[in-house]
């Protein structure tokens, strides 16, 4: 007897429909751009509880300062490859629709005697307006951002934030502070390193310091020392030089209680070396606690290498690989100046801090715990 054949056999198939996602409010959407010495960075996100979803980034090693050191102005070339990233980002806020945002210049613009005239260019060319902002305003970003990996336990904290043009240090007492609201009370500073605590407990700024040198300017101070560890110890030694004055150097400090948060691309490039990745991931190396022998033994690794060698890992990557001695020697030198064996590394920075700081003064974070 022949099979019978299954009813609906035949049928054309329905298709199963997803829902196409809801594309979000473009009046709930910020954008930040972090326009440095050596990079073009930017960030469109929309608020998410008391922090925010990322909905678009752009990233792009444009080399603005390159030359500064020597001529005290920015080159023709250099301007070029920056404007032309600009455009991009101008197009990512035209698609996104952004209306909300802060686009700001750090070091290199406030140094460079025609950064009125590329300030001009780019708002010529691209129409997007750029704000040079001074160092106090750029270390307090890098404060605000770094809220959430501020530890419950931390009395002293100490937020590095190592840039292209320079390296901004804030000292921070938390010990007024309850312990559950200390990430809190560093969120709240991003109307000022002096304020009003009012109802609640305020963290207190001991002291900042906003150091003319950084990646490439650091670089650029030592680029005739042909042998590589020699330049590293010179590095060292005189970035060590421009930390007399900050207070923390003045007297010793407990070791209990007391924390030191790195942001900048060099610590996440020393902490993605130290995990082994060959593919860079940020949920590993955001918020990953480094020893002072870890991170000695990565330095000392690129020091093994040498330049060639250095070029060719792919741990460290083209374009940061010329950068990472000079920011690995800043590094070494604040590990080994204050008193803690331990680093929270944070691939956060300005941006995140532009954003907290817009999402903060319009009130659309919910104030819940970290």
């Amino acid at each position: 007897m022949a099979p019978k054949r299954p009813k609906g056999a035949g049928a054309f198939p329905q298709p199963v429909e997803h829902p196409v996602p809801k594309p979000p409010d473009p009046s709930a959407l910020y954008a930040a751009l972090d326009l440095g010495t050596n990079s073009c960075r930017m960030l469109i996100a929309q608020p998410k509880g008391s922090q925010f979803h990322v909905v678009d980034s752009f990233s792009k090693s444009v080399q603005l300062g390159h030359g500064l050191e020597q001529s005290g102005k920015l080159s023709r070339s250099s301007m070029a490859r920056t404007v032309n990233a600009m455009r991009v980002c101008r197009q990512k806020l035209q698609r996104h629709k952004v209306t909300n945002m802060r686009l700001v210049a750090t070091e290199a613009c406030r140094r460079a005697r025609n950064s009125q005239h590329f300030i001009n260019q780019v708002r010529r060319e691209t129409g997007l307006t750029l704000e040079i902002i001074e160092p106090e305003e750029e270390a307090r970003l890098a404060v605000i951002s770094c809220a959430p990996l501020v530890s419950t336990k931390s009395e002293q904290l100490l937020v590095v934030d190592i840039g292209g043009g320079s390296t901004e240090l804030v000292w921070i007492d938390l010990t007024n502070v309850p312990p559950r609201e200390r990430p809190r009370a560093i969120m709240r500073l991003h109307s000022g390193f002096t304020q009003d605590p009012g109802p609640f407990a305020a963290a207190k700024v001991v002291d900042w310091i906003s150091v003319p040198l950084g990646v490439a300017t650091l670089r650029d101070q030592f680029a005739d020392v042909e042998d590589d560890s020699a330049r590293f110890a010179l590095m060292s030694w005189f970035f060590e030089e421009s930390l007399e004055k900050f207070a923390p150097s003045a007297s010793e400090q407990a070791r209990d209680g007391f924390q030191i948060i790195g942001t900048s691309g060099t610590v996440t490039t020393v902490a993605a070396s130290h995990l082994g990745l060959r593919r860079y991931d940020r949920t590993k190396v955001d918020g990953l606690r480094m020893t002072s022998d870890q991170i000695d033994t990565v330095i000392q690794g690129y020091l093994k290498l040498g330049e060639a060698g250095r070029r060719a890992d792919p741990r460290i990557g083209k374009d940061r690989q010329a950068l990472i001695m000079s920011g690995a020697a800043i590094l070494q030198t604040l590990m080994r100046l204050w008193p803690t064996d331990r680093l929270s590394v944070a691939d956060r920075g300005l941006r995140e801090g532009l954003l907290y700081q817009q999402m903060s003064m319009d009130g659309v974070l919910e104030d819940v715990p970290y």
